[in-house]
């Protein structure tokens, strides 16, 4: 659903020098994606060499330095999500990497009280680790080999439902972590080391099967970001498509912010889960990471508005900026952002923060919580509220119309329940 927020264009000066400065912040905004992707495929790569290892010797030392490679891939990896929305290269590519929340037992084994199949979605047990064929859509499928292109080519978003995501972070997170059993309680998946052993170690059986399963995963993984960081170089075509037309590439940059701050991140990852009182809408929900994946998004968001990103490796990606366009419309409105987002990169350290200190996203979400309640909804709140500011960014830089993402928990917050 999306939220409209149609604005009036004010009339500026169409000087050569104001052009000239537009173009200086899409080719800022689209080095930043440059480097964003870039540090999101070298960490995937990190990432890459770490499931290698552990398939090659499974250990429990091996196992924490493949979920530790996992959880840094991340940082760059959300801040990225802000060149969602307003690219449709983005758009439609990004559900194989980051689509959520995934029925796990179309991949592996789940605990008896997941369930089985049902009428919407007849995959949700599918148990593709377990089972070398198995009849999908009516037809049956050789799945002797697990190779990528099973994954994304019959697999993912199979019989057409969202919910069977056999591919990306989360796949790789579930084969990681295993479920986490523990409701609101304390503690994250618990997956053994054993269920990637050889022999008689093997927990779980299949477990030959299960590394094939993370390999393909995580190559997969590797490949979409090699192919999403050329997108974005200099002969690119999600570049040249923000180059070409300098009110299309604004518009995209203000619906990417607009929409990840408040349909996205502010609606449906958090406040949503808060309603539910539900863990397993959270984020990250195997790893409980989801306290650096809200984070690191709120970062992102940030980053596109000031034209500056930190690589992974402490240098800085920096230039002109749609901060630099609103001081030279309205000194007073950027000043206003700057502190809008600000105050949200402080609510979101808070409840990272918190998290770090042991208590735990999804604890957050426990009905009655009013502790975690306040800190979702410092976040949530902020969010919104930098929203209103970036509707008057919007405006200000005389973008004639731009639809928001919107949520029903914000917006309709009865429908959650229906």
């Amino acid at each position: 659903m999306k939220r409209l927020f149609m604005t009036t264009a004010l009339c500026l000066t169409a000087t050569a020098s104001f052009a000239d400065t537009r173009a200086d912040v899409l080719t800022t905004y689209a080095d930043i994606a440059a480097a964003t992707y870039g540090d999101s495929l070298t960490t995937a790569q990190t990432l890459q060499a770490a499931v290698y290892a552990l398939i090659a010797e499974p250990s429990q030392t091996n196992l924490v330095a493949a979920r530790t490679a996992w959880k840094a891939a991340r940082v760059p990896y959300q801040q990225s999500e802000a060149f969602r929305f307003g690219n449709p290269i983005v758009d439609d590519w990004e559900g194989k990497v980051n689509a959520w929340p995934l029925d796990e037992g179309l991949i592996d084994y789940v605990d008896n009280t997941y369930g089985g199949a049902t009428d919407e979605n007849a995959a949700a047990a599918l148990n593709v680790i377990a089972n070398p064929t198995f009849m999908l859509s009516g037809t049956e499928i050789d799945a002797t080999e697990i190779t990528p292109s099973l994954l994304s080519d019959t697999l993912q978003e199979a019989d057409g439902v969202e919910a069977n995501v056999a591919t990306g972070y989360h796949a790789i997170e579930f084969l990681l972590w295993g479920q986490d059993l523990n409701g609101t309680e304390a503690g994250a998946g618990d997956r053994p080391w054993t269920d990637y052993a050889a022999g008689d170690d093997c927990t779980h059986d299949n477990c030959d099967r299960r590394g094939a399963y993370l390999k393909a995963a995580t190559d997969l993984l590797v490949s979409d970001l090699e192919w999403m960081t050329a997108q974005w170089a200099d002969d690119g075509d999600a570049r040249a498509i923000v180059m070409a037309d300098e009110g299309a590439g604004i518009s995209a940059m203000l619906t990417g912010m607009g929409s990840l701050s408040y349909g996205e991140q502010a609606g449906e990852r958090m406040r949503l889960g808060l309603m539910l009182n539900d863990p397993e809408e959270e984020h990250d929900c195997f790893s409980d990471n989801t306290h650096n994946s809200h984070y690191y998004d709120g970062l992102g968001i940030q980053n596109v508005y000031l034209g500056s990103y930190t690589r992974i490796d402490g240098s800085t990606v920096a230039g002109a900026s749609l901060s630099d366009l609103v001081t030279e419309a309205d000194a007073a409105l950027d000043t206003e952002m700057r502190l809008k987002l600000a105050t949200t990169m402080r609510e979101l350290g808070q409840i990272k923060t918190t998290a770090e200190a042991g208590f735990a996203y999804d604890q957050m979400l426990e009905a009655g919580n009013a502790a975690g309640e306040d800190l979702v909804m410092g976040g949530v709140n902020a969010l919104i509220d930098q929203t209103r500011s970036i509707e008057r960014v919007v405006a200000a830089l005389g973008v004639d119309g731009i639809a928001f993402e919107g949520s029903d928990s914000l917006d309709n917050p009865g429908a959650v329940f229906e």
